[in-house]
């Protein structure tokens, strides 16, 4: 779907996005989501890797490939060749944006690194994404989400007391280091308008995951030893996770003493709770959680879910029920928010594959999904030809030597 683009606030900024599986891809697709022309440089015989991961969607694409390139176009690339990294630097001379998350030195053995490109396009912000800091004695270590949750302690912190580290669902490094990036980009596109030159933004998987510890980390270094694991609960409010009603799960969260006494007297009917000198506030129950949450479990596990929700929200105390990741995919709330959209396909048998939508609202709208996520090399012919310049038996003569 294609839209005004005097309503997108990357506009007219275009971003050569070289990276491949998650975090890199990640970040240029905020970009795209924001108004950018991203155009994604892919092999032409595997493209990125993720387009063989997960769930099939029509001959190139997956459920993975298509969660992190929505708003991007695809062009094929063999990197190796000597016209295929002629082309990639044509395109950067052109591009507000380079983004690449090859091993450290892995882009300047290719003639693509940030000297020799800035050297021609002095304007050109160039975001490195590795796996660990490109100054150090692990600079040439391949970066993995799951290695990194590991080294940077978010496995410890995750998950129920009695278990063994836990991993999060979703490949939380990746994705906050994707948005890290793109928020320092946006950064230096902001800056460029004031000094006329780019940056070179260097991102490690590392440093972003050891900063989503966030409080438990400084916990950790205050406490002198790891903070307890507390699963679905809150290692500093009390009562604050998933309960069981009789009937299911719900998420209850007590914020404050006033929301307290007005949840045991008004939700679970228990005067002696609120009154418990034990449990006044939230420090002291936190203090005495062992004694308190089993009180409350016995008379959330004696109530119906629909009671205790109505219960909850009379009482203005932030409560929901744990769905099902289709459930809540489908649910009216994400349907009246246009969160999943079906997206034109031409080799599904639907004709359609659904495509999340942007997170951001700008004046009231949704960002929207302005291109699908591609087919592989579906824009091969068109960049070169529209952005370069290249005649047709150019490209046809590119194609026989396999260098798109």
């Amino acid at each position: 779907m294609q839209t005004d683009n005097r309503s997108l606030p990357l506009a007219g900024v275009r971003v050569l996005d070289l990276s491949r599986v998650l975090a890199g891809p990640w970040s240029a697709m905020v970009l795209g989501d924001l108004g950018a022309e991203v155009i994604k440089v892919e092999h032409p015989g595997r493209g990125d890797d993720t387009r063989d991961w997960g769930v099939r969607v029509g001959k190139t694409e997956t459920a993975y490939f298509n969660s992190v390139n929505r708003n991007k176009r695809s062009i094929t690339l063999d990197l190796q060749t000597p016209e295929g990294q002629q082309i990639a630097r044509d395109l950067a001379k052109t591009s507000d944006v380079f983004i690449q998350n090859f091993k450290s030195g892995g882009a300047a053995k290719l003639g693509l690194g940030y000297e020799a490109l800035s050297a021609e396009n002095p304007r050109l912000i160039y975001c490195s994404i590795t796996g660990y800091d490109s100054t150090g004695p692990e600079a040439k270590r391949p970066g993995y989400d799951l290695v990194v949750q590991g080294e940077a302690g978010l496995m410890a912190l995750n998950g129920e007391a009695h278990q063994p580290p836990l991993k999060f669902g979703v490949a939380a490094v990746d994705l906050f280091t994707g948005m890290y990036s793109a928020q320092a980009m946006l950064a230096a596109l902001y800056e460029r308008e004031r000094t006329g030159r780019g940056r070179h933004i260097e991102m490690a998987l590392f440093d972003c995951g050891l900063m989503i510890t966030a409080y438990y980390g400084l916990e950790a270094l205050l406490l002198g030893e790891d903070p307890p694991r507390y699963g679905n609960a809150h290692p500093s409010i009390v009562p604050y996770g998933v309960f069981d009603a009789a009937d299911g799960p719900l998420v209850i969260t007590v914020g404050n003493n006033a929301q307290f006494e007005r949840f045991c007297r008004e939700v679970i009917e228990r005067d002696d709770l609120a009154d418990d000198a034990r449990y006044k506030t939230n420090i002291l129950r936190g203090q005495n959680r062992a004694t308190l949450v089993p009180e409350l479990t016995r008379e959330l596990g004696s109530r119906p879910r629909k009671l205790l929700l109505e219960r909850l929200a009379n009482a203005g105390i932030p409560c929901g029920e744990v769905a099902g990741l289709r459930e809540a995919l489908l649910s009216p709330r994400a349907a009246r928010g246009g969160l999943v959209t079906q997206q034109p396909h031409p080799d599904t048998e639907s004709g359609t594959t659904p495509v999340l939508a942007p997170p951001w609202r700008f004046d009231g709208e949704r960002m929207p999904v302005r291109r699908a996520p591609p087919q592989l090399g579906e824009g091969t012919r068109d960049v070169l030809g529209e952005t370069l310049g290249y005649s047709a038996e150019k490209i046809s003569e590119l194609k026989n030597k396999g260098v798109i």
